[in-house]
C-alpha cells in the first residue's frame, strides 16, 4: 500500500468531495462521505490543502451504497459523482453545500436556505446527453483523468434516448462528437453529430428521428426531419433547437418554473425582463401573468426558438444581444426580472447595471451555488436583500445542484 493517512471525514464540498482535516491541512477526498473513517494517499498537497484519493473506507457511512453503473468510479467516466451515496444523502448534502457557500464565498450570514426539491425520479432523468468519440471510433466520455471511456449505457438517460442509442447502427469515420436529446413529455427525438470532415455525409435511420449537423459556426444543416424538437412545461410547448440550452430535466424544469411563479409574483401590470432567456422558458410561462415580458439572449439559435415560442404573444420582445450590453441600453422599466445565468454567473459589472435599472423584485435562477453566491453578495451591496434560497436537484447521482433565490427591495414578504 502507498504511504497513506488515516481521517475522518467531516463534510461534504462543492465539487463533490468529501473533506476532513490534517496536520492542517483540509483533504479533499472523492467517491468519500462525510462521518467515514478513511485511509487516503495524498497526490497533491499544497499550505493549506491536499488532494487525496481513497485507498479504504474503514468506518463506512450508513448511506454508502453500491453504485449500479459499471463505469463509475476514480478513473472511470466523469460524469457521475454520488452513486456510492443513497439519494436522500445526496439531497441533504447538497443543500448543506449551497448554505456553506453562501457563507464561504458570499459572506452571507442567516440566509433562509429552504428544504431541497429532490428529483422524482433519481435516474433515467436525462432529455439529452452528448458522447465523444475514442481512437477506436467508439462512442465514448470522459474520465476523470482526462482520457475517453467506451460506453454501451449510461443509466442517468430518459428511456427514450435509451432506446433511441440503442437503434444507432453507424460507421463513426468523420464523428467528432453526437449529441442526442429529446422531448421527455412530447416524445420528440434529436440526433446531432459534429463532423471533422463535412463532405459527402450520409445517414439512413429506421427510427423516428430528426438528424442535424452542427456545424462550427453553429449553423445547422437538416439531414432528415427538421432541426429541433418540441418540448411541454407547464402547460406550454417549447421550440428547442439543435445549438440551443434547455435544462436536462424536464420535472426538474417544471419545479424551476413554479418556483420563478410563486417568488415574482407578478399582479398582471409589471414589465418583466428576462435575462439570459434562452427559448423562454421562464419568460414566457409567465407572459399571461403581467403586461410586457422584455427577453434578452444573444445566442441566435436560442434566439430565433424564443421568438418563433412567442409567435402567439404579442407582447413579447426580444433583444438579441448579451446581458450586459443590454442592461447598459435598457431605459427601462424593469419591474420584476429573472436571471438565469451560465454556471460562471454574471460577475459585479453586469450585477451593478441590473440594480441601477431597481427592479422591485429579481428572481437568480443558478445553475453553480458557488457563483450565485459571489452574485447575490453584490446585488445585497447594492441594497438587495436575499430574502430566500431554494436548492432543486436537477442533477441527481452528480454534485451539481440549482437554485432559485429571490431578491427585493422594500418590505419583506
Amino acid at each position: 500500500m502507498p504511504d497513506s493517512i488515516q481521517l475522518t471525514l467531516t463534510a461534504m464540498a462543492h465539487g463533490g468531495s468529501a473533506l476532513g482535516r490534517h496536520a492542517g491541512q483540509v483533504i479533499f477526498v472523492p467517491y468519500a462521505i462525510p462521518c467515514e473513517t478513511v485511509r487516503v494517499e495524498i497526490l497533491e498537497s499544497q499550505a493549506r490543502w491536499a488532494k487525496a484519493r481513497l485507498l479504504e473506507v474503514i468506518e463506512p457511512s450508513p448511506h454508502r451504497v453500491s453504485p449500479p453503473c459499471p463505469y463509475f468510479g476514480a478513473g472511470r467516466c466523469s460524469g457521475c459523482h454520488f452513486q456510492h451515496i443513497d439519494y436522500e444523502a445526496q439531497a441533504e448534502f447538497k443543500q448543506q453545500v449551497v448554505a456553506d457557500q453562501l457563507i464561504r464565498v458570499g459572506g452571507l450570514e442567516g440566509i433562509r436556505v429552504e428544504d431541497i426539491i429532490g428529483a422524482a425520479e433519481p435516474w433515467s432523468y436525462r432529455n439529452q446527453v452528448q458522447f465523444s468519440i475514442d481512437a477506436d471510433g467508439n462512442l465514448a466520455f470522459p474520465t476523470n483523468d482526462g482520457q475517453w471511456l467506451p460506453v454501451q449505457e449510461c443509466l442517468l438517460l430518459d428511456p427514450l434516448l435509451d432506446d433511441l442509442w440503442s437503434a444507432l447502427d453507424m460507421e463513426w469515420p468523420q464523428l467528432g462528437r453526437l449529441s442526442l436529446r429529446c422531448g421527455s413529455a412530447t416524445g420528440d427525438l434529436l440526433a446531432i453529430f459534429e463532423l471533422e470532415d463535412y463532405q459527402d455525409f450520409e445517414i439512413e435511420v429506421d427510427f423516428p428521428v430528426s438528424c442535424t449537423l452542427l456545424l462550427a459556426d453553429g449553423e445547422t444543416v437538416v439531414l432528415m426531419g427538421v432541426p429541433h424538437l418540441m418540448e411541454h412545461v407547464d402547460g406550454r410547448e417549447y421550440r428547442i433547437s439543435a445549438a440551443s440550452p434547455f435544462p436536462p430535466n424536464t420535472g426538474g424544469a417544471e419545479a424551476l418554473v413554479a418556483l420563478v411563479r410563486d417568488y415574482l409574483a407578478p399582479q398582471g401590470h409589471e414589465t418583466l425582463v428576462d435575462l439570459g432567456c434562452g427559448v423562454g422558458l421562464f419568460g414566457l410561462a409567465l407572459a399571461g401573468d403581467v403586461a410586457r415580458v422584455v427577453g434578452v439572449e444573444s445566442r441566435p439559435s436560442a434566439a430565433a426558438d424564443f421568438r418563433a415560442n412567442a409567435a402567439d404573444l404579442g407582447h413579447v420582445t426580444l433583444l438579441e444581444k448579451p446581458v450586459g450590453e443590454a442592461l447598459t441600453e435598457w431605459e427601462g422599466p424593469a419591474d420584476l426580472v429573472v436571471l438565469h445565468p451560465p454556471r460562471q454567473g454574471v460577475g459585479r459589472e453586469t450585477i451593478e447595471a441590473l440594480a441601477r435599472l431597481a427592479p422591485q423584485r429579481i428572481v437568480y435562477v443558478s445553475s453553480d451555488p458557488a457563483t450565485f453566491a459571489r452574485d447575490a453578495r453584490v446585488l445585497v451591496e447594492q441594497e438587495y436583500r436575499l430574502d430566500v434560497v431554494q436548492p432543486v436537484d436537477l442533477w441527481p447521482q452528480t454534485f451539481h445542484v440549482a437554485c432559485v433565490a429571490l431578491l427585493s427591495r422594500g418590505e419583506s414578504r
